[in-house]
């Protein structure tokens, strides 16, 4: 007797990537306006109690020191413990962290603690994006990833208003962080089910991308340096201009949305014609705009955010269009080793732009906040013309897409992301920090 025929099964319908990474993307939201409000409140606090501000920019570029430090060690407590482990217990670390700064308001505690929060947020994000490309497949993880990075700009942004609820010379600011940061913790530890072991990348010399593009390492070294001068120093600088916490908030909200406007534009602009062309504009418009608070200041409030808008989000394209720039010149299977050498890069640059322009205004007062941001982008203007005198562009066919590696969340900590567990890296594909995903063109060597 024959067998009934098999029943037809309608093929499987993958499902949407949005349902099951809503935990994380609820979680990471939550957990940056904790570390929004956490570099802001930090920043306030210290000119509120009187720290000399050279000494304000050197317990600021702590956090970039342990965001170094936890870029190393992430990696390895994972292979040791596990994602989900690691994940609750650098969360529950930070969360104290926070609650120390509180209960000790001194420099060298303070300094401590950043280090100690640097070092979390990295462990933090590693295992978070490793869980995104896990969950994540090749034909979505562009788009899945670009709304990863919105949440974390719109997390970041919306942080600064938090300011308003609690006066910053109290602790309740301080326990408020703690709170954020801690149920962060409850959708991601709820939810992560399945995780993939990290993929480590492969080594790659500093001198053979400097080979390959002089003008992208410097760029990824400047942006490292002015993105963290706006996130550690702005604040201060906010201050010392004779805001109070509602001006502070307001500042930092427009340095960091403006970004989200800018991004998407600019990038489009680049694939259509030289990056380096695009990368002197931009500095030369950032440049303009920083000159011109920094001199004519003070300016009519509206006047004054419009320009930092302007600034802010044409600076912190920089580091996006660096990397595609220097992507444009990798092959496919050197683009993901090259980026964790780029962080790598600006975040040893990042720890020095705070300490830097600390000490500056210490001497010149807050006019050099913006004094120094016109001085580092006219600088990398100058070295662009320079370097586009030397060499030739990539030929239009042989560029990749624009990178959305969005700066600002680069130097909350974000590191780059490992390759999904059994997922092979194919030919025209990278996997990397923020929207670096799914390249689809061939890159060219240096040009001659």
């Amino acid at each position: 007797m024959m067998g009934a025929p098999p029943r037809y099964r309608e093929p499987a319908v993958p499902p949407n990537p949005l349902l099951t990474t809503w935990p994380l993307l609820l979680g990471m939201g939550i957990l940056m306006l904790g570390s929004g409000l956490q570099g802001t409140l930090l920043g306030l606090r210290a000119t509120l109690e009187g720290f000399a501000t050279p000494v304000t920019g050197l317990v600021m570029s702590c956090y970039y020191v342990g965001y170094l430090l936890g870029t190393l060690l992430a990696p390895r407590l994972l292979r040791r413990v596990g994602h989900v482990r690691v994940f609750a217990a650098l969360a529950a670390l930070a969360s104290v962290a926070i609650l120390a700064c509180a209960s000790w308001v001194h420099p060298l505690p303070w300094g401590a603690m950043r280090l100690v929060s640097g070092l979390c947020f990295a462990g933090i994000y590693v295992v978070a994006e490793s869980w995104l490309n896990h969950r994540a497949s090749r034909g979505n993880r562009g788009r899945l990833l670009a709304i990863y990075m919105l949440v974390l700009y719109v997390g970041l942004g919306s942080a600064q208003f938090l300011l308003l609820l609690a006066n910053p010379q109290t602790s309740a600011p301080f326990m408020l962080v703690s709170a954020l940061i801690s149920l962060a913790m409850v959708p991601i530890v709820a939810s992560a089910q399945q995780t993939p072991e990290p993929a480590l990348p492969q080594r790659v010399r500093f001198r053979d991308l400097y080979r390959h593009s002089p003008l992208a390492v410097a760029a990824v070294a400047v942006s490292g340096m002015i993105s963290s001068i706006i996130f550690a120093m702005g604040p201060v600088y906010a201050r010392l201009s004779g805001a109070g916490t509602r001006g502070v908030a307001e500042f930092m909200a427009v340095s960091i949305l403006a970004a989200v406007l800018t991004q998407y534009p600019v990038g489009r602009l680049s694939d259509r014609t030289d990056r380096r062309t695009v990368i002197a504009a931009v500095c030369i418009l950032a440049t303009l705009v920083a000159g011109s608070i920094a001199v004519f200041s003070p300016l009519p409030r509206a006047l004054f955010l419009l320009l930092t808008a302007l600034f802010s989000g044409s600076a912190l394209t920089l580091y996006s269009l660096a990397v595609s720039h220097i992507n444009d010149k990798l092959e496919p299977a050197q683009m993901v080793a090259a980026s964790s050498r780029l962080l790598l890069i600006n975040g040893m640059a990042a720890a020095l732009g705070p300490v830097l322009t600390g000490s500056l205004m210490a001497a010149f007062g807050p006019r050099a906040y913006f004094g120094a941001l016109a001085a580092l982008a006219g600088s990398l203007m100058l070295y662009d013309l320079w370097r586009k005198s030397r060499r030739r562009p990539v030929p239009h066919e042989l560029k990749g897409p624009f990178i959305n590696t969005q700066q600002i969340v680069t130097c909350a900590g974000l590191g780059p992301a490992p390759l999904a567990s059994g997922e092979a890296l194919e030919p025209g594909a990278t996997y990397a920090s923020g929207a670096m995903a799914d390249q689809g063109a061939a890159a060219a060597r240096s040009s001659p």
